[in-house]
């Protein structure tokens, strides 16, 4: 890695204040009986929970509304597979996600878009 891009991941990575845990389904045995359970693969990777706006604002009678969708900023080198489930605690707030779609990843970084599973 040339030293432009250490500094950059460097400098980034800086503005982490998550951890996170990546969790997946995975198959395991217990008792000659095969089933599904959720295996923690990484624990307090540090991360940066951000948002992206989704379109434009809408108008209603009501009120205005625009539309945000949870984006994640991560170490390039993380595994995160389609699937699996990811809880953030950033800011004294943690929450359960999901990835959602196809993740981009970047010489400093990859961003994913996830989507909220324990919305109330």
């Amino acid at each position: 890695m040339d030293k432009a891009i250490a500094l950059a991941r460097k400098a980034l990575e800086s503005t982490y204040t998550g951890l996170c845990a990546i969790v997946e389904y995975q198959e395991v045995v217990v008792n000659y009986e095969t089933r599904t359970e959720e295996v923690t693969i990484i624990k307090d990777q540090p991360c940066k929970l951000s948002k992206k706006t989704i379109g434009s604002a809408n108008q209603s009678e009501v009120a205005t509304t625009v539309a945000y969708a949870p984006l994640l900023f991560i170490a390039p080198e993380v595994e995160i597979k389609p699937g699996s489930i990811i809880i953030i605690s950033q800011n004294g707030v943690t929450r359960k996600y999901e990835r959602s779609g196809e993740s981009f990843i970047y010489e400093t970084h990859q961003e994913l878009n996830l989507q909220r599973v324990d919305k109330a």
